[in-house]
């Protein structure tokens, strides 16, 4: 039974890449349908990661009230909807109209299934299932392109992922006894409705919790800075080939995704705080390679990927450890709030970064990597410190 509850969970990882990746792989062929300039796909991006922020705010309430499985569905059903609305869309105002749903259906599973996971399972599994959610960032734009290619419309591409998140959504329903089951496990009862709620206040006002909300900001302002401006870096600063950039910038999403298939197989035995270590010691000297002030473009293509390894194992290990960190009971709401800091980073980041490349130069790329990622350090050695001392 707890066999078939994880591949279930797998699968609804893949659910969660499936239409991160979408936008952005349709947007080109969307806007000349709408009328709407490029720059409109950051509208609808920040929309979503609007609901998604609030949605992971809200997280262990609704976790409380109706467990982590029915979040699930439900999530998972509402991003269905959202997702065939865009295919029926006849306007830029729908399209903002089914962005709420969208994000608010994406944060509320990210963070229950997060925390889920962290509660039950070992830190392999949650290296191998975020390496799934690459899978499914992967898989949504190749679909995409394919109903593109056949001359189906990005509609068709969008119905498609819709109906594959109806299917999932039915699997999810039916396996409810199998959540139930598994949470009844938990010996401290973290997974129970009879604790009362810590909120935002209470969680914040645990010692430590505003260290890893400002570790967790750092990563994501890496991670999407370095996945966004890659190419754009290699290409004007660098002088690489556009078609070589696009290409390593698109290894830097491989190595995040392959590294985290590798680690699942060493993470139990090194453990949450030596991996993160080890991804920081990664992300730094690819931030290193790529600021060398060499000739040849090796060692900054080399570096890309460099980053996106030492990238893999950071955001699954300071989530699996949430639990050991601030304690079971407290984990919904601190991994709640993590979520929320996590995505305002992806947000606001990467567009100060366009700023600094206008006005200053896009030369000092590394440079704003390497400030992240030593924040992040910092932050995470700061956290294993406290716990050392209680």
């Amino acid at each position: 039974m707890v066999s078939l509850l994880i591949v279930i969970i797998y699968l609804a990882f893949i659910s969660l890449g499936l239409p991160d990746s979408l936008l952005g792989s349709a947007w080109p062929v969307m806007r000349l349908d709408f009328g709407a300039s490029i720059s409109f796909a950051g509208v609808i991006s920040m929309i979503i990661s609007a609901g998604t922020i609030l949605s992971s705010l809200m997280s262990e309430r609704l976790n409380k009230k109706l467990g982590t499985g029915l979040v699930t569905a439900v999530s998972v059903a509402m991003t269905a909807g959202a997702l065939f609305g865009f295919s029926v869309s006849r306007s830029t105002v729908l399209l903002c109209l089914f962005a709420v749903p969208y994000g608010l259906g994406a944060g509320a599973v990210d963070s229950a299934l997060n925390n889920y996971v962290a509660l039950h399972y070992s830190s392999r599994h949650m290296s191998w299932l975020h390496c799934f959610w690459g899978v499914g960032c992967s898989v949504s734009p190749a679909i995409m392109g394919a109903c593109l290619t056949r001359g189906l419309g990005w509609q068709s591409g969008y119905r498609t992922v819709s109906l594959l998140q109806v299917a999932l959504t039915a699997v999810l329903f039916f396996s409810l006894p199998l959540w139930k089951k598994k949470a009844a496990e938990t010996a401290d009862g973290a997974e129970t409705g009879d604790r009362p709620l810590l909120g935002l206040r209470g969680a914040v006002s645990i010692p430590g919790v505003p260290w890893i909300l400002l570790a967790f900001f750092g990563y994501c302002a890496a991670e999407s800075t370095c996945g966004l401006w890659a190419s754009t870096y290699l290409v004007e600063y660098r002088g690489v080939a556009a078609e070589t950039a696009a290409r390593f910038a698109s290894l830097f999403y491989l190595g995040i995704t392959f590294g985290r298939f590798l680690n699942g197989f060493v993470a139990d035995r090194i453990g949450d705080r030596n991996l993160i270590r080890a991804g920081v010691a990664g992300m730094l000297l690819g931030c290193v390679l790529i600021a060398l002030p060499v000739r040849g473009n090796i060692p900054a293509l080399a570096g890309l990927i460099v980053f996106g390894f030492g990238c893999a194992p950071v955001y699954p290990s300071v989530i699996h450890a949430t639990p050991a960190n601030f304690g079971a009971e407290n984990s919904q709401a601190i991994i709640g709030i993590q979520m929320a800091s996590a995505y305002t980073g992806t947000t606001l980041m990467p567009p100060l970064f366009g700023l600094i490349a206008n006005h200053i130069a896009v030369g000092v790329y590394p440079f704003f990597l390497a400030l992240f990622t030593i924040l992040l350090l910092v932050m995470t050695e700061k956290i294993n410190c406290l716990k050392e001392a209680k």
